[in-house]
C-alpha cells in the first residue's frame, strides 16, 4: 500500500497520539514550577509527528530519511525526560501514565527505525526524482512481476489438475 498523505501513515498517527497524551499529562499540577520541563516534553512529543510529516512532504528519500531520524531522536528525547519524571517523587501519582507514554514513544521509535531501514534498501529516490523514464521502468517491473505471478499460478493449477486427473484414473 502506498500512502499519498502523511496523515495516512500509521507511524505519523502514533506520533500524534504521543503528542496528545504528552500534552494531557503535562497539564497535571506536578509540572508546575518545574522550569521548562513541560514545555520541552510537549515540543519533543510534537516533534515526532511534525518531523515525519515534514520529511514525507520533502519529496526525496534522502530528506525523508533525515527527518525520520530527527523524529526518532525526538522520541528518544521524550523517553529521556519521562525517565527523569519517573525518578522524581512529585510525579509518583503519574507513574502509570508515564510508563504508558514511554511505551508509546518506544513504539514510535521502532516504527520509524523499521521504515527507515526499508527506505535505505529502496532504489526509489523519492517523488521529486520521479521522471517519465523512472515511472516507465517501475511500471515495466510491476508488469513483469505480475506476469511471473500469473505464470506461477498457471503452473500450480496445471499441477493440481494433473494430480486430480491421476487420482481419478483407475490404476
Amino acid at each position: 500500500m502506498k500512502y499519498k498523505r502523511f496523515e495516512e501513515l500509521p507511524v505519523w498517527q502514533t506520533g500524534m497520539t504521543l503528542a496528545e497524551r504528552v500534552f494531557a499529562v503535562t497539564a497535571d499540577r506536578a509540572f508546575a514550577h518545574q522550569g521548562d520541563l513541560a514545555n520541552q516534553l510537549q515540543r519533543a512529543g510534537l516533534s515526532v509527528s511534525n518531523n515525519i510529516a515534514e520529511g514525507f512532504e520533502r519529496g526525496s528519500t534522502a530528506e525523508l530519511l533525515a527527518f525520520l531520524y530527527y523524529a526518532r531522536g525526538s522520541a528518544g528525547e521524550v523517553r529521556s525526560m519521562l525517565i527523569l519524571c519517573e525518578r522524581m517523587a512529585r510525579f509518583a501519582h503519574l507513574k502509570s501514565e508515564i510508563s504508558d507514554l514511554k511505551s508509546l514513544a518506544e513504539s514510535a521509535s521502532r516504527q520509524i527505525r523499521a521504515w527507515a531501514a526499508h527506505l535505505q534498501d529502496s532504489p526509489i529516490q523519492g517523488q521529486r526524482h520521479l521522471n517519465q523514464n523512472v515511472r516507465d521502468r517501475q511500471e515495466e517491473q510491476t508488469r513483469r512481476e505480475n506476469f511471473e505471478k500469473h505464470l506461477a499460478n498457471l503452473v500450480q493449477q496445471g499441477r493440481q489438475s494433473a494430480a486430480a486427473t491421476k487420482n481419478r484414473t483407475p490404476g
